[in-house]
């Protein structure tokens, strides 16, 4: 049975913040929006992927409307809509969200008021719906305004949508980065979308345990994306440059070896403080948590408590 809990991570303003972050709106008022730009990548096939702060964005467009995939924070939608039309002038039809949080929805309800349809796993929509706490801070972060709740969703396996010749395959994760992960695929540009479960910052990312992550999914997800690209697909990550297979399998083997060796652990009944004392991951962290040992010790806890859950 999935599991809903009510959590979501605070987000911090530097970059490397950003990516690792786990924010629901309101955006942090520190980020000087008038500062950031949206770049776009052409990805080849008329799909396209944007840049700005918070999730990495991609953009597919058919002969009558676009399919949009993550929305970031709602400060930036008026730039987002600039460079999409920049691409082209029609409307955006389907706007994909790939997890609840809010530096990949914050833009729902700006989208949504021109027409466009939200999309999404069911928990996210109801993630979204009733607010959430933070995982770090314990600090409430308020429900979203209906209008930015998705108005299409679905419970599990795969669904398709489809805009002027151009499909979109959603495919739920279940429990990965979080419990409503949704990763989508364009056959025809070969271009996949991860959300959170795959940075390309060589850096270790955030797995949400108390909205559902968990690192057994954060690896189902990743077995799963190496059996449908090649070496020819785009891989738009949720955070970090465009990744190749090769990257995908470096972020998969990362997660392999943090599992093994945390849950061993974990079987012989040491606790949290027992583990971070043990230091499991220290050549890991030499990479993965370069100049920042926080994230070690974070995503050794992240992993920890996964094993909590069931």
């Amino acid at each position: 049975m999935l599991r809903i809990a009510l959590a979501a991570i605070t987000l911090m303003v530097t970059s490397a913040a950003l990516a690792q972050s786990s924010q629901q709106p309101p955006p942090p008022p520190l980020i000087d929006w008038e500062k950031i730009q949206i770049k776009t990548t052409d990805l080849g096939h008329n799909t396209y992927r944007l840049v700005g702060a918070g999730g990495n964005i991609t953009v597919a467009v058919g002969s009558d409307g676009i399919i949009m995939v993550d929305s970031q924070f709602a400060p930036l939608s008026d730039k987002i809509k600039a460079a999409i039309k920049a691409i082209s002038p029609l409307p955006v039809k389907y706007l994909v969200n790939t997890h609840f949080h809010g530096d990949h929805t914050g833009g729902n309800a700006n989208f949504a008021k021109d027409g466009t349809i939200v999309v999404a796993h069911d928990n996210i929509r109801v993630r979204l719906a009733g607010g959430s706490v933070s995982q770090q801070t314990g600090q409430v972060v308020p429900q979203i305004p209906p209008e930015g709740l998705p108005k299409q969703t679905y419970f599990g396996g795969s669904m398709t949508l489809e805009v002027g010749g151009r499909k979109a395959k959603l495919t739920y994760i279940a429990n990965a980065h979080t419990d409503g992960d949704t990763w989508v695929y364009f056959a025809d540009a070969n271009v996949l979308c991860t959300g959170d479960t795959v940075n390309n910052l060589k850096r270790y990312q955030t797995i949400d345990y108390r909205n559902g992550g968990d690192v057994r999914g954060m690896i189902r997800a990743g077995e799963t994306y190496l059996k449908v690209i090649n070496d020819d697909t785009k891989v738009v990550v949720g955070h970090g440059p465009l990744a190749s297979k090769k990257d995908v399998q470096e972020f998969h083997d990362m997660l392999v070896t943090s599992r093994d060796r945390i849950k061993k652990l974990f079987d012989e009944g040491k606790t949290e403080a027992d583990v971070l004392a043990l230091d499991p991951l220290k050549d890991l962290n030499e990479k993965w948590a370069a100049n920042n040992p926080q994230l070690g010790i974070t995503h050794t806890k992240n992993v920890y408590h996964s094993f909590e859950r069931f």
